[in-house]
């Protein structure tokens, strides 16, 4: 096992299936190596960009027929994975797929039956950790969706783990999550002092370990609108238009929240000149943005009756927010809209809703020929089509009601709570190692040191604190539920991992060195000097360690490695740098030492060998492995090209390929078989290329050459 654990999950969402990777140093190693700081820290995760991949459609297109999920969907996910994951850590790696808004629309049948097919085929088509379908296949709800969101969102901000740093006031240093998508929107935060004393009923108690094993415990409240997404509230908006301006005489519906001049179908198909559209209504954008807010506003459905004060949105229970101490970050389409549709002008700036609502406004006042212009000119930034610049008036209309009219989030530069003009929030965020929190009520990010700010984070993260082992026998599990005073609740969901620590071999450090040098290359594949540094350390790390420790390292190696082959492809045997020469494996002076040491012979043989450089199989290959092998691993290195880029735009590395050889030398080729009867008795004087093969007492060739003496029977 090497220094790494790592951990598959698939976020299963409405439009398609994204598999995650994350890794973390194995409990026992990061304990060992943890100063006093970190100890008290949360594991440490660690992902790549190139290590996501999102395919489309969802699996939702799938509920009439669950049986092509796993052939059609998982299969591309899963070979992703199995790409990246040791090949010998992947039985140790969890995988968890989980549903959100899509899958949640299915009937229950249909849900049953899908969840049911991708955890058998899952089981069927790989060896990743699986034990349980219910507790790793499952469809999760939005208020769990909300509760990874917030411990991502803290893990990455360093609330958790550097409360210091982070002080709002009376005691608080976590911050505020909020996520939007299509058809849904969650809201998690801790409540101050006294909203959690007087709702403590409301709250999930989610528990977690750091490293010293002491538990790390929060109280923490999430709630989800069903229908508050974007899509979901454009599709309402729709219906309130049609019922409110629609005749048959005049079917043109008058849309402020669509750019002046364009024309869609209600379904946002632009009509052109030559569209036929028969009897359906029309949508006429007008471009008025301030008609645009004052029509989305009723959506927020705030007068609808509240059975438990305060209430937010739709007659929605919410714990009363304490905007001096409870900052908000938003992620999905809060990013999105505020960010990545202005991605020239707003880059790197702080939300600001009026510098905001100036720069929308001033956009859905534009002639939709123009903004098409624009668009195709990469005016707003290479992430702006058409679509997208269709959509923005809407989107932004629903965002800003639902942030300051709906959740209450003061209006920075004009409402009580905001900081000083001027004041970069984004940048206060990317440099919060530094040390720096940030005071404002709320700020829209996508990355945080380079890692998305995704629920799956958070997921994984509680899954990873859940391996590290408790500092007391007694110690509760990691997981959460709801929060009651004593023992675990009864609805509470473990983190889905055992506290059992893998325990740190003896050939770690080289095999370390080995994983960073094939994960490395590719980063420094320019840099001939600092390969040949790495490999003339594992070499001398190499030289000095005993013989049956070579071999185990060599195999580990090879593994390490040679992963980056196409799962289910067989190994090929290629020319290894520790093919040959007496420290490095098979060689015929090599043979003769254990010759001569007489005991060690009774458990060496050396079987076939095939002649062929370009042999298919070798002796880690499952063909070969039986009965054939010589306990001397055919080491490989193979080291493969990949991507990698910025968030905006990716910049290909090509990566290099080294190849580590063993050739066959002239003992080896003859197909001996040092196995007789007498064979403990055999002497160092033997020579010939025919020595070792059964033979009957009498036969010639046991007196061919001059140096053999006869050999005493049994």
């Amino acid at each position: 096992m090497g220094k790494w654990r790592y951990g598959v999950i698939l976020d299963a969402g409405s439009s398609g299936t994204r598999v995650h990777i994350y890794r973390w140093l194995n409990s026992a190693r990061a304990i060992k190596d943890a100063d006093a700081v970190e100890l008290h820290s949360l594991p440490k995760l660690q992902t790549k960009k190139k290590w996501t991949l999102k395919i489309k459609p969802g699996v939702s297109t799938f509920g009439d027929h669950p049986a092509d999920v796993g052939r059609d969907h998982l299969q591309e996910l899963l070979d992703h994975a199995l790409s990246i994951v040791p090949e010998d850590q992947v039985e140790d790696t969890p995988l968890f797929l989980m549903a959100t808004a899509g899958v949640r629309l299915l009937e229950p049948i249909q849900q049953k039956a899908l969840l049911a097919e991708i955890c058998s085929y899952a089981q069927q088509h790989t060896r990743f950790s699986l034990p349980e379908c219910d507790l790793h296949i499952q469809v999760i709800p939005g208020e769990t969706e909300g509760l990874y969101g917030w411990i991502a969102a803290n893990y990455l901000l360093g609330g958790f783990d550097f409360p210091e740093e982070h002080a709002h006031g009376n005691g608080h240093h976590t911050y505020g999550f909020l996520d939007m998508g299509g058809a849904s929107a969650q809201i998690a935060f801790a409540p101050n002092a006294t909203e959690a004393e007087k709702h403590a009923n409301d709250l999930k108690l989610l528990r977690m370990r750091t490293l010293d094993g002491q538990p790390s415990e929060y109280k923490v409240f999430t709630t989800t609108w069903l229908g508050f997404g974007v899509n979901q509230a454009r599709e309402r908006y729709l219906e309130a238009l049609m019922e409110a301006t629609f005749t048959h005489e005049a079917k043109e519906l008058l849309d402020p929240c669509l750019p002046v001049g364009l024309k869609t179908t209600l379904k946002g198909d632009p009509i052109g000149p030559e569209t036929h559209v028969g009897s359906d209504p029309i949508l006429m954008g007008t471009g008025r943005f301030d008609e645009c807010l004052r029509q989305t506003y009723p959506l927020l459905d705030k007068d609808a009756p509240c059975a438990d004060h305060p209430c937010l949105l739709h007659g929605q229970h919410v714990p009363a927010i304490d905007f001096s101490i409870n900052h908000f970050v938003g992620v999905s389409e809060y990013w999105h809209t505020t960010h990545g549709v202005f991605e020239v002008s707003q880059k790197d700036k702080t939300y600001d809703f009026t510098k905001y609502q100036a720069l929308v406004k001033d956009f859905c006042s534009n002639e939709w020929e123009d903004i098409e212009s624009g668009v195709a000119a990469g005016k707003w930034g290479k992430n702006v089509d058409a679509k997208t610049a269709q959509e923005v008036c809407f989107k932004a209309s629903w965002l800003i009601n639902v942030l300051h009219d709906g959740i209450g989030i003061p209006r920075v530069g004009i409402e009580k709570g905001s900081v000083g003009p001027g004041y970069n929030m984004t940048k206060e965020i990317a440099a919060h190692a530094k040390g720096k929190g940030f005071l404002d009520p709320f700020q829209a990010v996508d990355r945080i040191d380079d890692m998305e700010v995704s629920w799956t984070l958070g997921k994984m993260v509680l899954y990873a604190a859940g391996q590290i082992p408790p500092a007391t026998a007694d110690a509760l599990a990691v997981g959460f539920g709801s929060n009651v005073a004593n023992g675990l609740p009864s609805d509470f969901q473990e983190a889905g991992s055992n506290s059992n620590p893998v325990p740190i071999g003896e050939d770690e450090g080289l095999t370390e060195a080995a994983e960073e040098l094939a994960e490395t290359a590719q980063e420094h594949s320019r840099s001939t000097g600092f390969l040949l540094f790495m490999l003339i350390l594992i070499i001398v790390g190499y030289f000095f360690r005993k013989r049956e420790r070579r071999f185990r390292l060599v195999k580990k190696i090879n593994t390490t490695l040679g992963r980056n082959r196409r799962p289910g492809t067989p190994r090929k045997i290629v020319r290894s740098f520790f093919g040959s020469g007496k420290l490095f494996g098979r060689s015929s002076s090599n043979y003769e030492r254990v010759l001569e040491d007489g005991e060690a012979v009774n458990d060496f043989e050396l079987g076939e060998v095939d002649l062929e450089d370009n042999n298919d199989s070798s002796d880690s290959s499952e063909g070969s492995r039986v009965g054939r092998s010589s306990g001397l691993a055919t080491p490989k290195v193979n080291v493969m090209g990949f991507e990698s880029g910025s968030y905006f735009a990716d910049s290909p590395v090509q990566g290099v390929g080294l190849g580590l050889n063993n050739i066959p030398n002239a003992m080896d080729r003859t197909g001996l078989v040092v196995r007789t009867e007498s064979r403990e008795r055999l002497g160092p004087n033997l020579q010939m290329l025919g020595a070792g093969r059964r033979s009957r007492t009498g036969s010639p060739t046991r007196m061919k050459s001059p140096l053999m003496k006869p050999l005493e029977e049994m």
